[in-house]
């Protein structure tokens, strides 16, 4: 945990952990509230979060993230940070065992589907970022932007915002010049809420709208493997009896993996890389273990419970890390221009991509909607999604298109800033 004044004390941890629970308490209360049948749901907890930074939190001049009235200031970046990173990995960790056992089933059957849409959903966020850089120039940039270079810095902040991508925000930072990092920050910051609130909106009013028999597209989900797995006949040995060795291995394997950095430039590590990160190399590990099930007689496969606690505490306690820094941000930092700019960075690729795998690639609305969720690289509404569809099985489509548009999210945020 880092520090801005003073020694970290049991009082300031006791003050991070009084704010996390106070905003998880009043975010799910808040999700509750259902109007004609559409609710937050979880999101409740971000929106909480964010009005928490807004009216709690500053980022003071050097960089810190304080509380408004403090007299002693201290830096709860580091603290939230770790709190929004064990979140992600116990919830995309949950997902990928879940989604394993019909994982490759899945992904066998509609492989292509799988690869075209994540391909299409994300060009067309990169069109649409191309369309705001045209829009900007015709317009004006905004009243803090006076070049076209720091105006592409910040639309490729929104565009990692608005698609919720950390790995394009990292990859946009690390290829626009480095006067320009910081409008990447406040471009990601204004985006990111719209970019959670509209994809967690959608997964719900798609079902509503189109008048779906939920009972008929879960059944459309059941997948057939190929292969029958092949039983265990003697008895397994379990480390533990709710499989946190498990998961733990899982978490462990995964975050090595996703610190694997590949040289997407001729200047080696020390240019632009690409990483699965934390999130990849987790879900990625995940999916493998969970299809397995055990190694040899070591039982590996953590108990249904034990994924549905984790994958639930995951995602508010990533919605809460994520969410009170970028109120303080947005605050900050606001620009309506900017914010139309993310809404339509969001709502394009989204509606193209529903659109593309309805009518063309066919797939049921589940399987569609779960695949917008991994191509949209939104975490929180595939935990809204297993909700409205009353079934995990919806994890499998996030999971097999997620890898996809991770990869191509980096390459056209990187491409936007070397084009223009």
């Amino acid at each position: 945990m880092s520090l801005f004044n003073g020694v970290i004390s049991i009082s300031n941890i006791s003050t991070l952990l009084f704010v996390v629970f106070t905003v998880l308490l009043l975010g799910y209360a808040f999700g509750r509230i259902t109007v004609k049948g559409i609710s937050l749901g979880d999101a409740g907890v971000f929106i909480i979060a964010l009005l928490c930074g807004a009216l709690f939190f500053k980022v003071n001049e050097f960089g810190a993230l304080v509380f408004d009235a403090s007299a002693k200031p201290y830096d709860f970046s580091s603290g939230l940070s770790i709190i929004e990173s064990l979140g992600l990995i116990l919830f995309v960790t949950s997902v990928g065992y879940i989604a394993g056992p019909k994982f490759f089933g899945n992904f066998k059957r509609n492989f292509k589907s799988y690869v075209l849409l994540g391909l299409v959903i994300i060009l067309a966020g990169g069109l649409a970022a191309v369309g705001c850089i045209y829009m900007g120039e015709l317009i004006g940039y905004g009243s803090s932007i006076e070049t076209q270079d720091g105006f592409v810095a910040m639309i490729v902040g929104l565009l990692s915002g608005s698609l919720t991508s950390t790995p394009a925000f990292s990859a946009a930072k690390a290829t626009v010049a480095p006067e320009y990092t910081g409008l990447v920050s406040v471009g990601h910051g204004i985006a990111y809420i719209f970019g959670v609130v509209g994809v967690v909106l959608f997964v719900q009013l798609i079902p509503k709208l189109t008048k779906a028999n939920m009972d008929e597209e879960r059944a459309k989900l059941v997948v057939k493997e190929a292969e029958e797995k092949k039983g265990f006949a003697g008895k397994l040995f379990h480390i533990d009896h709710m499989g946190i060795a498990g998961f733990s291995l899982a978490a462990v394997l995964g975050t090595f993996l996703g610190q694997i950095k590949i040289p997407l430039s001729s200047a080696g590590l020390s240019g632009t890389c690409f990483s699965l990160t934390t999130t990849g190399g987790c879900l990625l590990v995940s999916l493998i273990l969970g299809h397995f099930g055990r190694f040899g007689r070591v039982n590996i496969m953590p108990a249904a419970s034990t994924l549905k606690l984790f994958r639930e505490l995951g995602l508010v306690l990533f919605l809460v890390g994520a969410g009170i820094p970028g109120g303080a941000e947005f605050v900050a930092n606001f620009d309506p221009m900017y914010f139309v700019y993310g809404i339509l960075m969001t709502i394009v690729p989204m509606i193209i991509g529903f659109l593309f795998a309805k009518y063309v690639l066919k797939l049921s609305l589940l399987n569609n909607l779960g695949s917008i969720t991994g191509g949209m690289t939104s975490t929180p509404a595939l935990g809204t999604l297993i909700s409205t569809a009353g079934t995990e099985d919806v994890a499998a489509a996030y999971a097999s298109t997620y890898p996809i548009a991770l990869i191509v999210v980096v390459l056209v945020s990187q491409f936007l800033v070397i084009l223009f």
